[in-house]
């Protein structure tokens, strides 16, 4: 029996809230095996960025390379890449090894407001990578810079997530969780080119939401990777994530980050019952 395997190339969290570390844990939680290939090291906790600290593009290149020639990867999970350098390095990879099911999460800013994206490699990022992805999991503000497009209502969002689709990526995931911040409820969008599924959730008043948007797209990562449709994989993804929010750990000053094992326990209750 064929192990699924997932890969992430993002940054290193040095509080351990997002990014590798994030996408690691839930990978394992999953139950895929986790790889990874590091483009960052950042300075930070749950207050702010202090620092990031680019890895070498060749070094990335060389991390690619050893993943490709010996585990390759059943899907694939992008987070910060900071550079057109190494945006290119996982273009060519991705072609050369033929991957498969690559899942965008476009990283731009933290919460703190730090930038995680050279200005000149959104350009890179929209014209070179996103056109090998099977999906991009932007949120609102991400959304709004991707497609030019002022997200008010579903419509507007309908409309930002049919211009992404034109850089030629197959599927849009717009997650509404900065939209409307005092409901009661949250509203992510898919949309694949012909067909559009929207998914709604309880909306949880918590500060503890580090590494909401890396966990979501690892987790639908995951999901692909066990051979999941799109529709099917996100759903994973949005009960995965709301386990994770609605039983938070309630750790550091700042944003902290979600709980990881918050699903397996949800579904070690549901087993007893």
């Amino acid at each position: 029996m064929s192990i699924p395997r997932v890969l992430t190339i993002a940054g290193s969290d040095s509080g351990g809230g997002a990014g590798i570390q994030a996408d690691l844990k839930t990978f394992q939680e999953l139950g895929v095996y986790g790889m990874s290939v590091i483009t960052a090291v950042t300075a930070q906790n749950t207050v702010e960025v202090s620092d990031v600290f680019p890895v070498p593009p060749d070094t990335v290149r060389r991390q690619l390379t050893a993943i490709g020639e010996d585990l390759g990867p059943h899907a694939v999970k992008t987070g910060m890449l900071y550079s057109s350098e190494i945006i290119e390095a996982v273009v060519q990879s991705v072609k050369r090894w033929e991957w498969r099911n690559l899942v965008v999460d476009p990283v731009m800013l933290s919460k703190s407001g730090a930038s995680l994206l050279q200005d000149e490699a959104l350009d890179d990022l929209v014209h070179r990578l996103l056109p090998l992805a099977r999906l991009i999991t932007p949120n609102l503000p991400e959304a709004r810079l991707l497609s030019g497009v002022d997200i008010v209502d579903e419509d507007s969002m309908r409309l930002a997530a049919e211009r992404i689709s034109r850089f030629g990526v197959s599927g849009v995931l717009i997650k509404g969780g900065h939209f409307h911040e005092e409901g009661e409820t949250s509203q992510d969008y898919l949309f694949t080119g012909t067909e559009e599924f929207w998914f709604s959730g309880p909306r949880y008043k918590t500060r503890h939401t580090h590494g909401t948007g890396c966990t979501l797209s690892s987790a639908v990562a995951s999901g692909l990777a066990q051979r999941l449709s799109v529709q099917e994989a996100v759903a994973l993804g949005k009960n995965f994530i709301e386990a994770a929010i609605s039983q938070p750990i309630s750790m550091g000053a700042g944003h902290g980050p979600v709980n990881h094992w918050a699903y397996r326990n949800r579904l070690d209750i549901g087993r007893m019952r």
